[in-house]
C-alpha cells in the first residue's frame, strides 16, 4: 500500500469547531499544510443487468489508480444477491488490481451452507469478509435467526475464523443499533464480535462527527483495540436519506436540510454540495487521529474520486507531482 500525505489545517483549529452561524464541526478556514497519511475502502454493491455492470465497470476503472486498502460488495436482504455478490468480487480479484471484500450475513441459510459459500469465498482468492447479522426479508417485521443457522453476528465470525484465516470487518453503530436495548448493550455486542476473532469494524454512516469522537472514546474505553472505521455516506438525494436515516437510528442534522433546500431539481450542485460535507466530516476526523475512511459509492466513482482528491488520497503519478 503507498501512502500518500494529505494537508489540513492544525488540529487545534479544527477540533469541534463551531461558530455562530456555521454548523456545529465545520471548517472556518482553509486548509493550511500539515501531512499525515489517509487510507480510504469502498463499498459497492452487486450490478443487476449490463447496463449496470457497464457502469460497475467504469467506477471500477476510476477508482483503481487510487490504490484502496480494500473494496467491498454488499449481501442484499434475506441474501437476495448471495449469487450476484460471489460472482462480482470474483470478477474484481481476477480483473483488477483491487483487494475485495464479501459481505455475508446470518439470514435465510443454515450454518452449513453460510460454511459453503465463506468456502467459495476463500477459494476464489478472496481472504476478506465483511460479516453481518443482515437485514430481515423483505415484509418481515423483525428479525428471527434461521432455523440451524447462525443466529448473529458474533456467532457467524467465530464460525469464519473455524473455516479459514479471513481478514473479517464488522459493523458498529455511533448513534445505537435500532434493536439494541442501549448504547452500552450495543458496545458489548460489539466487543462479542471482537471476542470472536473481528478485525476492524465498520461504523454506521452519521452526519455529526463529534457522535462518532464520543462514540470511539466509549469503545476504547471498553476494552476495544481494533480499528473502527467511520462509514461515510455523500449525500445524493437529502429526502431519501432523511428517511432512510430515521429507519437506522442516524440523526441528520438540521443544518443539513438547510444545506440542501431548493436543490431537488439541481443534481449538479447537489453533488457539489455532497462532497464538500463528506470531506469536511474527513477533515474533521483527522484531526482528531481517524485516518481511515470507507466510502458508501452507490456505484458511482464521481463523489468518492472528489472527496479523496480532497483528502490527497490520489493516483499515485499525481500524488508524486503534488
Amino acid at each position: 500500500m503507498v501512502r500518500r500525505k494529505y494537508k489540513t489545517n492544525s488540529a487545534i483549529e479544527l477540533m469541534n469547531v463551531s461558530n455562530r452561524g456555521r454548523p456545529a464541526g465545520m471548517v472556518p478556514a482553509i486548509a493550511a499544510p500539515l501531512p499525515h497519511d489517509v487510507d480510504v475502502s469502498f463499498e459497492f454493491f452487486p450490478p443487476a443487468d449490463l447496463a449496470a455492470e457497464a457502469q460497475f465497470a467504469a467506477t471500477l476503472h476510476k477508482l483503481e489508480p487510487l490504490e484502496p486498502e480494500f473494496v467491498s460488495v454488499t449481501y442484499g436482504a434475506g441474501g437476495t444477491t448471495q449469487e450476484r455478490t460471489l460472482e462480482t468480487v470474483a470478477k474484481i480479484r481476477r480483473n483488477t488490481r483491487l483487494e475485495p471484500a464479501a459481505h455475508l450475513t446470518c439470514i435465510g441459510a443454515t450454518r452449513d451452507q453460510v460454511d459453503a459459500v465463506a468456502r467459495q469465498i476463500w477459494d476464489a482468492g478472496i481472504n476478506r469478509i465483511v460479516a453481518l447479522r443482515g437485514d430481515p426479508p423483505k415484509g418481515a417485521n423483525h428479525y428471527t435467526p434461521f432455523p440451524g443457522g447462525y443466529a448473529y453476528a458474533a456467532d457467524l465470525v467465530a464460525g469464519l475464523k473455524r473455516i479459514a484465516d479471513f481478514k473479517i470487518a464488522v459493523a458498529c453503530y455511533p448513534e445505537v443499533h435500532p434493536e439494541a436495548a442501549n448504547a452500552d448493550a450495543d458496545i458489548d455486542n460489539l466487543k462479542r464480535k471482537v471476542d470472536a476473532g473481528a478485525n476492524m469494524a465498520i461504523s454506521q454512516y452519521f452526519f455529526d462527527t463529534d457522535v462518532f469522537l464520543r462514540y470511539l472514546e466509549r469503545v476504547r474505553a471498553a476494552g476495544i483495540a481494533i480499528p473502527i472505521i467511520p462509514g461515510i455516506l455523500p449525500v445524493t438525494n437529502f429526502k431519501q436519506v432523511a428517511k432512510f436515516s430515521k429507519m437506522c437510528g442516524t440523526r441528520v442534522p438540521n443544518w443539513m436540510a438547510e444545506v440542501f433546500e431548493g436543490l431537488d431539481d439541481d443534481p449538479e450542485t447537489r453533488r457539489l454540495v455532497a462532497a464538500s460535507i463528506a470531506a469536511e466530516q474527513c477533515r474533521i476526523l483527522h484531526a482528531n487521529g481517524v485516518s481511515r475512511f470507507h466510502l458508501y459509492t452507490l456505484n458511482h466513482s464521481t463523489l468518492g474520486y472528489a472527496i479523496c482528491h480532497m483528502l490527497g488520497v490520489r493516483p499515485r503519478a499525481i500524488a508524486k507531482a503534488a
